[in-house]
């Protein structure tokens, strides 16, 4: 009898999408699952701001308003969630981290970002990751501001790792010269986090 992923990667065709964007372990879904540590935080108007520091020569701090002013930039991308969930052609809009560590300028030595964020939740990425077109701080889905369950009004955008790796309620992106486990890597789950490695956890 075939289980409930094999009809899923089975049902892949028919919906016309090519199988091969599906990592190995996860599931295709329309739906869209809330998924996080701690409550939803709200924010009084002009409460909420990002910082960039660490191992840069020009730390700056930004308001939402600031962030919106900046040059957007639009993409559509595939998201693969540790809890085995994936979902395709997401369309999310905000400000490319590139362009922001560029403002910075970030230090030579500097080698990984820890992203902080909202009750002390924090994810650990290398800043290649980072310097890449599709990675983003976001503030829109589907045309829309991003709803505080799924992160609003920003979080991070890192689209070729686990889900993880893209704080909801996003507060702070910190330049560091070697990389350290975030929450959940201090909780047994993987350093990097591929999903077509099935980097899920620690040992794998």
């Amino acid at each position: 009898m075939m289980g409930f992923f094999d009809r899923n990667r089975d049902e892949l065709a028919a919906k016309g999408f090519d199988e091969s964007r599906l990592p190995p372990g996860q599931y295709l879904t329309d739906r869209f699952p809330v998924l996080h540590v701690g409550d939803v935080p709200t924010y009084k108007p002009g409460e909420w701001s990002l910082t960039i520091d660490g191992l840069v020569d020009e730390p700056f701090t930004l308001s939402l308003d600031e962030l919106r002013a900046l040059p957007a930039t639009e993409i559509k991308t595939d998201i693969h969630c540790v809890t085995k969930w994936s979902k395709f052609d997401m369309v999310w809009a905000g400000v490319r981290v590139r362009d922001l560590f560029e403002r910075a300028k970030i230090s030579n030595n500097a080698t990984h970002v820890m992203g902080h964020a909202e009750y002390g939740y924090t994810a650990n990425v290398p800043l290649a990751d980072l310097m890449r077109d599709d990675s983003l701080v976001v503030y829109q889905y589907e045309g829309e501001d991003i709803e505080p369950i799924h992160g609003g009004p920003v979080r991070l955008l890192v689209p070729q790792l686990y889900f993880w790796k893209s704080p909801k309620w996003l507060r702070r992106l910190e330049l560091c010269d070697a990389d350290a486990p975030g929450f959940w890597e201090q909780n047994g789950y993987h350093m990097y986090g591929d999903p077509f490695l099935e980097q899920r956890f620690s040992e794998d």
